[in-house]
């Protein structure tokens, strides 16, 4: 279903990375070609970005926390092949879910994790995405209250959740992560198919992924990439 989208124009991106791996996940019904433009992005941003692997997401086979411990183990093999630095995970809707759950099972491994568009918050609500995330729990069982609660909880690793008012298939207040010294949520103004490849959205990832280890701050107002560029655009 997200093959079809329509994109942007890829931003130029600035030469801010380190050169850490980041794990770059799809949502439900996409794969590698969908994700291709951001992942390129942050290649040329200096950082060491890697498709997840997977092929098309589907959803999980068998039991999700069986089904999960594959890529955890990627993660952390991924993390050792680098010398042990840890890995920035990156996940568009259905795949941002995963990205939070490896987080929580390997924090020794993660970074960081950046979402979007994911309502890790209202999976049970009657929306589009109640019905896509139903493949967590089995294909026609519903999510547990249980389940929920799990999925709601953030990642102990700094996380962002980047989010859209105007996103048209998700619940924004879904997206909203709980404001913590590790967490924070990030506005944009994109669709849900299109805000992988948005301009503004890539650069506001590669400036989350560019703060040093350890030393990790919330976006703050004045770095709200791509603000002074609309306000430029629309006076002109």
């Amino acid at each position: 279903m997200f093959d079809a989208l329509g994109s942007h124009v890829t931003a130029h991106p600035e030469a801010i990375g380190d050169g850490h791996p980041v794990m770059v996940y799809p949502g439900l019904g996409a794969g590698s070609r969908t994700t291709s433009q951001l992942r390129t992005f942050l290649t040329r941003a200096g950082f060491d970005v890697s498709d997840w692997g997977g092929g098309v997401n589907i959803g999980h086979a068998g039991d999700f926390d069986e089904w999960l411990d594959g890529f955890v183990r990627n993660v952390r093999a991924l993390k050792d092949r680098h010398s042990g630095r840890k890995v920035s995970l990156i996940g568009w809707s259905l795949g941002g879910i995963f990205a939070r759950e490896i987080a929580k099972r390997a924090p020794a491994a993660v970074r960081t994790v950046i979402t979007l568009a994911t309502p890790f918050a209202s999976l049970g609500d009657a929306t589009h995405a109640g019905t896509l995330f139903k493949l967590l729990n089995g294909e026609v069982s519903k999510i547990t209250p249980a389940l929920q609660a799990q999925l709601r909880t953030s990642p102990p690793v700094p996380t962002t959740s980047i989010y859209s008012k105007s996103d048209g298939i998700v619940s924004w207040r879904g997206c909203i992560e709980k404001r913590s010294a590790i967490a924070e949520s990030v506005e944009v103004d994109a669709s849900h198919l299109g805000m992988v490849n948005h301009p503004d959205v890539q650069r506001i990832v590669a400036n989350r992924l560019a703060q040093p280890e350890g030393s990790w701050k919330p976006l703050g107002r004045a770095e709200r990439i791509g603000r002074m560029e609309r306000l430029q655009r629309a006076a002109g």
